[in-house]
């Protein structure tokens, strides 16, 4: 299907998980679902760090958030990310968003604060509270609210394991009835 060039698309700008990690992100998924909870789960394939959230944006856009990103990345080499801990949002009272995160000083801080001030120029909002973060699932209901709270305790000093970090990808979003679906629109290389 070509793609009207005055279509928007649903996009974000992300880190790409090692399918290597993959099985023990699953465990804690399987702990999870043990609390019988109302949770959606992000499936293996659409796991990812966003490093910017974009929304809708006309496809005439993909050109100068890829200019901005080559800006930025020219000054990273690959990086490695340690996942560890287990979180959620916004806080353990009111439990919406289940995540894991990375070590403290991660190199994806800076490298997020300098894509943000690129895209700032373009138009879009700066990132207020960046918190870098590997979605695991969403509660739907505050149902077994108390078994979540005690499986969030359990892995908050989990450690996952390191990857190494050598490119960057702007998506395309599409909503469907099943979860959004993720394809690549542009790929940017670390050196």
């Amino acid at each position: 299907m070509k793609t009207s060039k005055s279509e928007t698309i649903r996009s974000f700008l992300a880190i790409e998980l090692d399918q290597e990690l993959v099985p023990k992100i699953l465990d804690v998924q399987k702990e999870f679902k043990k609390t019988n909870a109302n949770i959606k789960y992000v499936p293996s394939k659409n796991m990812h760090f966003t490093l910017k959230f974009f929304g809708n944006i006309d496809w005439d856009m993909v050109e100068d958030i890829a200019d901005a990103v080559n800006k930025v990345i020219k000054n990273y080499s690959s990086f490695d990310l340690n996942i560890k801990k287990c979180g959620c949002f916004p806080n353990k009272h009111v439990i919406k968003v289940l995540w894991l995160g990375l070590d403290e000083g991660s190199p994806i801080i800076n490298l997020q604060k300098d894509l943000d001030k690129e895209f700032k120029k373009l138009g879009f909002k700066k990132e207020k509270n960046f918190i870098s973060h590997l979605t695991i699932g969403r509660v739907k209901s505050p149902k077994n609210k108390k078994e979540i709270r005690q499986t969030i305790e359990k892995f908050e000093d989990i450690e996952i394991g390191n990857f190494t970090v050598s490119k960057i990808c702007l998506k395309k979003s599409t909503l469907t009835p099943q979860g959004p679906i993720y394809e690549d629109i542009k790929v940017f290389e670390l050196n």
